[in-house]
């Protein structure tokens, strides 16, 4: 149970693949001018990664050193087309928006990374929980930026939400203010960077004061053991 718990807190935050390890940083930063787009390229990622995992956690023992990254390049590349195809035939505007930002899946290090470093190393279940989690994190640093780029933007959250859930969620959109001129750096690449530096910025001070209010109760116990063990 504990391997299980350590693989979500990896995912969602310890190891997190957009703020942690940086990778996938070039779709990141393209699509996630709102939060709608987030989401779809955020969905079809894990899914890439999911299906990834799983069949390279499946063909482990079976493919040789020699030619395992040809493989998983393959596999990645299978699934990939597979997304994209359905996409075009289900979400054919948000697949229009995305661009060519789907097929690039196949180069996202991120997946080819926990293909590799992981889920040739795991068994099925656990490379299906780490794929799930590391997609998780992901999708919701796409989300949340897309989201505060919108706000600050366009003044608006869940706009062109009916490209992924259909004609009755035009009603979803949020509008902060009928006189909101919106911030235009917030939707262009620069605020893509400003955006994601304050969201790293966030987590490291967040992960700083989790360290120090350890070192500070470590503290506190030594200074009530040590009188202790004098008397």
């Amino acid at each position: 149970m504990d391997d299980y718990k350590l693989i979500a807190q990896n995912g969602l935050w310890k190891n997190n693949q957009a703020l942690v390890a940086l990778l996938g940083l070039c779709p990141l930063l393209a699509v996630s001018n709102n939060a709608i787009n987030g989401l779809g390229l955020g969905l079809a990622t894990l899914v890439v990664l999911m299906t990834s995992n799983i069949l390279v956690s499946l063909i482990r023992q079976h493919v040789s050193d020699e030619i395992r990254i040809p493989v998983f390049i393959a596999i990645i590349a299978t699934a990939v087309t597979i997304i994209d195809l359905l996409m075009n035939a289900y979400f054919h505007t948000l697949h229009g928006i995305l661009g060519i930002f789907i097929p690039l899946i196949v180069t996202n290090c991120a997946i080819l990374g926990r293909a590799e470093a992981y889920a040739s190393k795991n068994s099925l279940d656990k490379a299906a929980l780490d794929a799930f989690f590391m997609g998780i994190g992901f999708l919701f640093v796409l989300v949340l930026l897309g989201a505060l780029r919108e706000m600050i933007g366009n003044g608006t959250l869940f706009d062109q939400a009916y490209l992924m859930f259909g004609e009755s969620a035009r009603s979803w959109t949020i509008h902060f203010g009928d006189n909101y001129q919106g911030v235009l750096l917030a939707v262009l690449p620069p605020g893509a960077f400003i955006g994601l530096g304050l969201l790293i910025a966030f987590k490291n001070y967040v992960d700083a004061k989790k360290v120090a209010k350890q070192q500070n109760q470590l503290g506190i116990q030594v200074a009530v053991t040590s009188p202790m063990q004098h008397k």
